[in-house]
């Protein structure tokens, strides 16, 4: 089927965007810490059971040391850090603008591969980024006071948030790379004779792993049990985490996969790139955000510096 890919790429944008709603929906409802509990719990669970459909083996059983390293350290800043910036940041500054500040993780990404793995910084990367933080700026400064001097329009603690969860997202991305590269190394010196097609998944479930511990300790530590037996009472506040878990770590990220096999892989992340716009107008029916010419153009050109990344 003809644009088969980039119809899978832009499903993955709408259900990138319904995870970013229905996150803040729940985080509202359950708390930050509450709602990854059951998030990461689910999310392994699933992780798990898809990897024994495609591969055989519901646990990583493949991997070695090394990759379990890595991956478990990505868990921690992906899915850990990155994640609690994230929904903190939909708390305080909204969904919307914490899906733009994501489009900060390509740049990231980029620093870290260059601290990490050697890879150079590209003309093209650096444009991309400058189109990427212009965007943003565009987004969250106006002019304002008497003077009408430029001043940030958002709460300085949810920008920081937003600029955490990028972080995270784009430094766990790199060490997710050098996880699942020293994993399919174990992988294919055990004689492994299964679909590796697929091992993301597998590699997914120990990210999960990680994220589940350190929230579950983050939750002991911060004396939150009662609200967690709280949340089994709250039906909108599970209906919104069964919606997140299943739009993103299961849907989202299975249908991200298929997408590159039908067509290239920067066509594809542009594509997936576009939440912050497909955003806009759902989180003015379900929270009442104004939509702005401001803050259309922000989104738009961040997205367009997202794509350069890709593209150029």
């Amino acid at each position: 089927m003809q644009y088969l890919g980039e119809f899978i790429s832009l499903f993955v944008a709408f259900s990138w965007t319904v995870a970013a709603l229905s996150c803040e929906i729940g985080s509202k409802h359950m708390g930050v810490v509450v709602l990854n509990v059951w998030r990461m719990g689910l999310a392994l669970f699933f992780s798990c059971c898809i990897s024994a459909w495609l591969m055989g083996d519901f646990l990583p059983v493949h991997a070695g040391s090394g990759a379990w390293m890595w991956l478990l350290l990505s868990g921690v800043v992906g899915y850990f850090f990155g994640d609690w910036c994230l929904f903190n940041a939909y708390l305080v500054i909204g969904s919307r603008y914490g899906q733009l500040f994501m489009t900060l993780a390509p740049m990231f990404a980029a620093f870290s591969a260059w601290a990490l793995l050697g890879q150079t910084l590209s003309g093209s990367a650096l444009l991309a980024m400058l189109v990427t933080l212009s965007g943003i700026a565009v987004s969250v400064f106006g002019r304002g006071g008497k003077n009408h001097v430029l001043s940030l329009q958002l709460p300085l603690r949810g920008v920081l948030f937003g600029i955490g969860a990028g972080l995270g997202q784009g430094l766990g991305l790199v060490l997710s790379k050098i996880g699942l590269d020293a994993y399919t190394a174990d992988l294919m010196a055990s004689g492994f004779s299964g679909n590796a097609d697929y091992i993301s998944f597998s590699a997914n479930s120990i990210r999960c792993m990680a994220g589940l511990v350190c929230f579950t300790a983050w939750l002991g530590v911060r004396h939150g049990m009662p609200a967690f037996r709280q949340s089994l009472h709250d039906r909108a506040g599970l209906l919104a985490m069964v919606v997140a878990v299943f739009s993103g770590p299961v849907i989202g990220v299975a249908c991200s996969l298929m997408a590159v096999q039908y067509v290239e892989a920067g066509i594809a992340s542009t594509l997936m790139a576009i939440s912050p716009i497909l955003i806009l107008l759902p989180s003015y029916w379900l929270f009442k955000q104004k939509i702005t010419l401001q803050s259309i153009v922000g989104a738009v050109v961040s997205v367009v510096g997202v794509s350069l990344f890709f593209l150029l």
